[in-house]
């Protein structure tokens, strides 16, 4: 395996009348001996093999060093080790353990390493929908892809669950060049994408890509028709309760829930009207705070509707909360029946435990770069986006195979790349074997064993 050096020494202060000298020729080392239980994890759940099997390789195959799988397999691996970049690819490419990654550790051509580079990785992800053409060789099928986060979802399950919780969100995506489909969006401040996220509790469902001169809930009928028909499919006796904020209690999606058969609580936007039917709750809460010295919640329940955008009436749940800072109502819509989720556990319990997807959105974001949008094509950055959502998977496999019942079982990607991912080694090839020597000193030593036993066994 290639590495490149650096011959020149560097020194720094001395220490108990030694020199202390450094240099970047140590020859096959890596920081990212964990990409190994990436690769592991990869066996267990068929990761990177399935994201390849979605496009479509139109190059010369005597022209071609590195197969679609090895290109996808190494982006993947590289986003979920926290090189959002292709450009970090010119230099990861020698990686001697991500080099595992690839189908060969002999490439086709003694001038490439078995990693591909940046302007190889650009090519990919600039492929077109569909076909490919003269000018753009590798193709990818959307469906295909968008199918497999489903899939992938359906089969972390050993049974079929009771009922589900989708829950739906829709977040900005700064945008800081000329990219395609731009607009400045006033809620946010700033030009940005609006992407729609659709999450299972740590599973990843949807990451679509939008424009964001929309409407939040715009296409999301789509999205769960495909989404839900896909779990119905394998799971047809299901309970599934779609959970989002005022953004999504339109009247197109509470209809389409209504006639499939599908539960909704959507928070409501207040508006004089609901404030006013509220009012004697208010004040009820308003005595009890000034009684208690601290907010007060009272909780009221009925059925209601606009004035010309719903098509029917139906359930409303409102907290009528006094705080110290003055009254704080607030709303949710909702299918579920009173007798089933009385107002104060809707609330409480169902809807506010929404808030746990922003902590899933930001580790997608923070973590693994999926607002790393900057290429000048929706349908490239679109791309970008899913391999940062499968970077999320991969991790979250690990997590759910791997880390259940450790310390690490609720840790967030970056923590779990922080710990288990980013170790120090020394990698040596024989004739028989590749020993990846890793750091005596790591921490997490333990955890990274356990986690290598599930894994196997996850894997039989």
């Amino acid at each position: 395996m290639h590495t490149h050096c650096i011959s020149d020494q560097l020194e720094f202060e001395g220490f108990a009348g030694h020199k202390v000298i450094a240099g970047f020729d140590g020859g096959a080392i890596t920081s990212d001996a964990g990409a190994l239980l990436l690769r592991h994890v990869d066996r267990a759940i068929g990761l990177f093999d399935r994201v390849a099997s979605c496009f479509v390789d139109g190059r010369d195959p005597d022209c071609t060093v590195h197969s679609v799988r090895t290109l996808v397999s190494q982006r993947i691996a590289a986003i979920a080790l926290g090189y959002e970049d292709v450009d970090d690819h010119d230099t990861l490419r020698h990686d001697p353990v991500l080099a595992l990654l690839s189908e060969s550790l002999t490439p086709k051509r003694e001038d490439c390493a078995v990693l591909a580079g940046k302007s190889t990785l650009n090519r990919l992800e600039h492929g077109r929908v569909g076909e490919p053409t003269r000018y753009h060789k590798i193709a990818y099928d959307a469906s295909a892809i968008e199918t497999l986060f489903v899939d992938l979802f359906l089969e972390a399950h050993a049974e079929p669950p009771a009922e589900i919780v989708l829950d739906l969100d829709a977040t900005d995506d700064p945008l800081h060049g000329d990219q395609e489909g731009k607009f400045f969006h006033g809620y946010y401040r700033c030009h940005c994408y609006l992407p729609l996220y659709i999450f299972c509790g740590r599973h990843l469902l949807a990451a679509k890509l939008r424009r964001s001169n929309i409407d939040a809930s715009a296409g999301v009928v789509t999205e769960v028709e495909r989404i839900i028909g896909q779990i119905r499919t394998a799971w047809p006796t299901v309970r599934i309760i779609l959970r989002a904020d005022s953004g999504f209690a339109r009247d197109e999606l509470m209809d389409w829930c209504e006639a499939n058969g599908v539960d909704y609580v959507f928070g409501l936007a207040r508006n004089q009207r609901l404030e006013k039917e509220v009012a004697p709750a208010l004040e009820e809460a308003h005595l009890a705070a000034n009684v208690r010295g601290q907010a007060a919640r009272v909780f009221r329940d009925f059925l209601w509707s606009t004035r010309d955008s719903w098509s029917r009436r139906r359930r409303v749940v409102a907290k009528a909360e006094w705080t110290l800072l003055g009254a704080n109502p607030r709303f949710v819509v909702t299918s579920l029946e009173a007798q089933h989720w009385q107002a104060k556990a809707l609330y409480e319990d169902l809807y506010c435990a929404r808030g746990d997807m922003e902590n899933r959105i930001k580790e997608c974001q923070l973590d693994l770069y999926a607002d790393r949008t900057s290429a000048h094509t929706m349908r490239a950055n679109q791309l970008r986006l899913w391999f940062a959502s499968f970077a999320y998977v991969l991790i979250c496999a690990l997590r759910r195979i791997g880390l259940a019942g450790s310390k690490l079982a609720n840790a967030t990607c970056g923590t779990i790349r922080l710990k288990l991912l980013k170790i120090g080694a020394q990698v040596r090839v024989s004739v028989r074997r590749i020993k990846v020597a890793m750091t005596s000193a790591c921490p997490y030593e333990r955890e990274f064993s356990r986690a290598h036993e599930r894994i196997c066994t996850a894997a039989r």
